[in-house]
This record gives C-alpha cells, structure tokens and sequence, in this order.
C-alpha cells in the first residue's frame, strides 16, 4: 500500500522563499509558465494541473502574509496573459522609527534580561536596532534597574519543553518533605513575586498542578516527542498561579531608611514617611549602615507594610546603599545576608554564592 507523504514545513518554506524571490527580482510581471520555471520546486510538478493548484494555494498564502501579490498584463497588445509580481514600494518595511518613550521602554526591557537566560536574544536585538540607527538613551534609565532572575537551573529545559510542547520529568521537594519525581506536560511559565513557576497537566495525578522552579532539585529530562499535547487557549498561567498560592498578606511592617530620590516603589506603599538629615545615630547599631548613612544626607524614615519576608528583603537589598532596613531585625539580617552574598560573588570568597552566609546558602531564601 502506497503511502503519500505530505511535504514538510521546511520544503513549503523554502518553495515560498524562492517564489518571493522570484517576484521581486524582475520588473514585468512573471507569467505563470515562467514562475514554473524559475522555481526549481514546481518544476517538479507532475502536470500543468497539479503546478496550477499549487501556484494557487501559494498565491493565497503569501497575501495572507501581507505580500503585496499583483497581477497585471503582460503585453498591453494581449490581455488575455496575466502576469505577477511584487511590489517592491509596498514590500519594503519603512524606515525605523521610535519615539523617545519607545526607546526608554525597549532599553529598559533589554536591561531587565541582562542577567537572565535570554540575555543573548535581547543584546542581539538591540544591536540591530542600533545598526539601523535608533539612538538608545540609557541616561534616562539611570536609577531604574528592572531585574527578570532566571537562575534556577530548571528554567532553560523547561522553557524549551514549554516551546515544543514536550513531556518532561524532574525531582520536586516541598517544604520539609521528601523529593519526588514528577511527570509534567509544561503549559507555561509565569514569575509571580519574584519566583518563577511552571503550569501544566500533571501526567501522574491526572489534573492541573503549578511548580515553583526553585523546589526542582533535579535535572528536568524530556521524555515524550514534541508536539505531543495541546494547550488549552484559555489557558492563563500568571492567574493559575495566583488563585493556587497563599496570599502574602501585609500583615507586618518594617522601618526603613531611603535617600533622597530613591526607592520609588517604597515610597508608594508606605504608612508613614518622615524626612530627616540627620540619621546616623539613629542607625548606629546596623552593621551596613555605619558606612552607608552619612550625616547631613537627606532621608526619610519610611513605615512599609509588609507580608512577605524574602519578598521584600530581595527589594530592599536591590536598591544597595540607598535604603537601609532598621526594623524588623529578621528583615535586616536577610538584607545583610543578600548584600554579603553579592559582595562575595564580586570578591570571589571563600563563602561563595553558595556558602552558608550566601544568597542561596542554609539561610538565604526559605522555601
């Protein structure tokens, strides 16, 4: 029994290609006999028939695909042979052009990936927007520094088997339990409050379930052939995630210290605000704060509500030397021990990132 083997994406692809090709490189229009022989894959074409269904089905695609396809007559003397071609005037994209806000908003998007797993595709595209001659304005970025952290391991695999559609299987530890194994078809990937999570069907409880990237203790290995399921359109990650997960309920609240012009996003969310210029003995028995809090400076002593430890530790540390965690005292020593774990990394000390005082050490982040 015979059996026909459809063609493959690529061999359409490249057939498309060609036929663009084709129709951009002549000036009068192309009649269809010589558009068969100018691409090399309808010469393979078993009949005029089976050439012309094909020629037809392309023609549709490429103005679905916003090609500008025209027709016109050959020979103004015969009109009863059409002719085809492109027109260049519409096909070529315009001249690039944003709007400083435009700018600032791209710049800013490159910058929140720089120290994530798609750093490489961002700096690509901002050196080809460069070489086409968009001035990127980074001055107007000063203070801002988006942060997108991809550090876990597991992310990569997991964003690949998200793109194919691949089943895949991983160790998963809940808090204070042991590491199981876990099959998984991923549905996507969301950060919520600052931690990464995949969605997707849980292939041995057979229902929906959400994993937080950082409980994966184990190399996530794909098991089945991409495309193997679908996902459900509906489907929103962010808000499984949200709907799944304890809310962090402001239910404390902590005594900062912030400079002048910095720690916008604190500043929105306080209770209480006092300006002083005069703090440095108000803040002597804070280790970091003997060589960051200098008389004279002007402060502004800050009450945040706040639910999450790790949480907001991770902001106040990110703003360095401008804000300064006085209260609660387990809140200034997580901002210590971030601000430690990131000067070891720079120093290359014996603690490491890894260490017991580092970031993700015994008493970095809990679980």
């Amino acid at each position: 029994m015979a059996v026909t083997v459809p063609p493959s994406a690529a061999v359409k692809t490249e057939r498309l290609l060609n036929l663009v090709i084709a129709l951009l490189s002549t000036r009068m229009p192309l009649s269809k006999a010589r558009i068969r022989t100018a691409v090399p894959q309808y010469q393979g074409t078993a009949s005029t028939e089976a050439f012309d269904r094909m020629f037809e089905r392309d023609k549709d695609e490429l103005r679905e695909l916003g090609i500008p396809l025209v027709t016109a007559v050959i020979d103004p003397l015969f009109d009863d042979e059409l002719g085809y071609r492109i027109d260049k005037r519409e096909y070529a994209l315009p001249e690039i052009h944003f709007e400083p806000d435009e700018v600032a908003a791209l710049s800013l998007a490159a910058r929140a990936w720089a120290r994530a797993s798609l750093a490489g595709p961002a700096a690509t595209a901002m050196r080809k927007l460069r070489s086409a001659g968009v001035e990127m304005d980074d001055s107007s970025l000063v203070g801002i520094e988006p942060v997108v952290r991809t550090t876990e391991d597991a992310f990569e695999p997991l964003r690949r088997a998200v793109f194919d559609r691949q089943e895949v299987t991983f160790g998963y530890r809940k808090p204070e339990e042991e590491s199981t194994l876990r099959r998984l078809q991923p549905w996507g990937l969301t950060q919520w409050h600052g931690r990464w999570y995949v969605t997707g069907h849980d292939l041995d409880r057979d229902d929906l379930r959400v994993f937080r990237l950082g409980r994966i203790d184990s190399g996530v290995t794909a098991t089945g052939l991409p495309g193997a399921y679908e996902v459900p359109d509906d489907h929103d990650p962010r808000t499984l995630v949200e709907t799944t997960q304890p809310p962090e309920l402001p239910d404390r609240t902590a005594t900062l210290l912030v400079r002048e012009g910095a720690g916008n996003t604190l500043r929105r969310r306080a209770t209480s605000s006092v300006e002083t210029t005069s703090v440095e003995t108000t803040v002597a028995e804070t280790t970091v704060a003997k060589t960051t809090v200098a008389d004279g400076d002007a402060w502004s002593r800050l009450t945040v509500p706040f639910g999450g430890l790790d949480r907001l530790a991770d902001e106040v540390s990110g703003f360095g030397p401008d804000v300064v965690a006085l209260e609660p005292d387990d809140l200034r020593h997580a901002v210590v021990r971030r601000l430690t774990g990131a000067r070891t990394r720079h120093t290359d000390g014996p603690d490491g990132p890894d260490g017991p005082d580092g970031p993700d050490g015994p008493q970095g982040e809990g679980p």
